[in-house]
């Protein structure tokens, strides 16, 4: 089986592609990549388990550059929602229109089936119903309204011997030689390892599901081998790994030990707070269930974090925050306003 991860250089990819080369046998997978975090590496990228690499902006891909495989995997995106307040117009171009353009290449050269990661932040705010996939969305975001148009524009893409799998994944954590500490779990441990402390930015309050991004690589196993529907959109995650934040920065302490936890009892509202149902996926993949111990997870993490050389900064102005890199390419020329790569 032949498969291309577009964005195969963000956090996702080196550990998607790695399970899929030992899960899949005689599996071959590739990379596309616009190359944007280069030199934020936690480790060194495993560059052995890509047969081959290139380079190349998600927004220029036509067909011939999907000739001969059998999966494409959509990972490129625009990656949270404070790089798409701050990027609102490249996050719509790129998290949807670019992939809506790679599905349509794809299916014309001849690709059978195409994964498209999206998340389960559309769904944005709600009561503490449990969400289920053909509930109302509630995107509150330009990052979540990304992920809903692209699942929409998606629909009649599928069929005529294409597959599309929409893996509307919570929110990803753990270790990756890609890391980023832009997300809540990875945030909570650099956080503590730096400075002893735990500090919850909100009242606490808000519901969020997590999972490990070895996890994330299983549910895109199934999707790339799955049978079934032309078009599946699934909640990928699962209900042992959904926290209350003040919980989940508890639970996080405890694990690491001599942690304080601060919460913003003051803060306003964080109406990003949603449970969700998985029950779909524990149906349609029973055998690509999460499976990460969350204690091993903290621990695995925390030993990345400290080998890692900050060089005195703080975790949040560090180069492992998405924003600060884009930031700064944009500030010193590399890239400009749209995202796009200067020279």
């Amino acid at each position: 089986m032949k498969i291309l991860l577009v964005g195969h250089r963000g956090y996702v990819g080196p550990v998607a592609a790695a399970h899929l080369v030992r899960a899949i046998p005689g599996a071959e997978v590739h990379g596309i990549d616009a190359n944007w975090f280069d030199g934020s590496e936690a480790a060194g990228f495993p560059d052995g388990v890509f047969a081959s690499q290139r380079r190349a902006d998600v927004r220029d891909l036509k067909a011939a550059d999907f000739a001969g495989y059998d999966a494409v995997v959509a990972l490129a995106a625009v990656s949270n929602d404070p790089i798409g307040k701050e990027f609102e117009a490249a996050t719509a171009d790129i998290n949807s229109e670019a992939v809506l353009a790679a599905a349509r290449a794809a299916k014309a050269a001849g690709v059978s089936r195409f994964v498209f990661a999206s998340s389960c932040s559309m769904y944005g705010s709600g009561s503490d119903s449990f969400r289920k996939e053909t509930d109302t969305l509630n995107p509150l975001t330009a990052y979540a309204r990304s992920k809903v148009a692209t699942e929409v524009g998606l629909r009649p893409i599928a069929g005529d011997g294409f597959t599309i799998t929409a893996l509307r994944f919570a929110t990803a954590c753990g270790a990756s030689p890609m890391l980023r500490l832009d997300l809540v779990l990875n945030d909570f441990v650099a956080t503590a390892l730096r400075t002893g402390r735990i500090e919850v930015l909100s009242d606490g309050s808000p519901w969020r599901p997590l999972i490990h991004v070895e996890d994330m690589a299983r549910a895109i196993e199934w999707a790339v081998t799955r049978g079934g529907d032309r078009m599946v959109e699934v909640n990928v995650g699962s209900q042992a790994w959904t926290w209350q934040i003040g919980h989940l920065a508890k639970e996080v302490a405890g694990v690491l030990g001599g942690v304080a936890v601060e919460v913003n009892t003051n803060a306003a509202p964080d109406n990003r707070s949603y449970r969700v149902d998985f029950s779909k996926f524990a149906a349609l993949a029973p055998d690509h269930q999460p499976q990460k111990d969350f204690s091993e997870a903290v621990l695995q993490l925390a030993d990345e974090v400290r080998a890692i050389d900050f060089a005195d900064q703080s975790v949040r102005d560090s180069r492992f925050i998405r924003l600060n890199v884009l930031r700064g390419h944009v500030r010193d020329g590399r890239l400009d306003g749209e995202l796009r790569w200067t020279r």
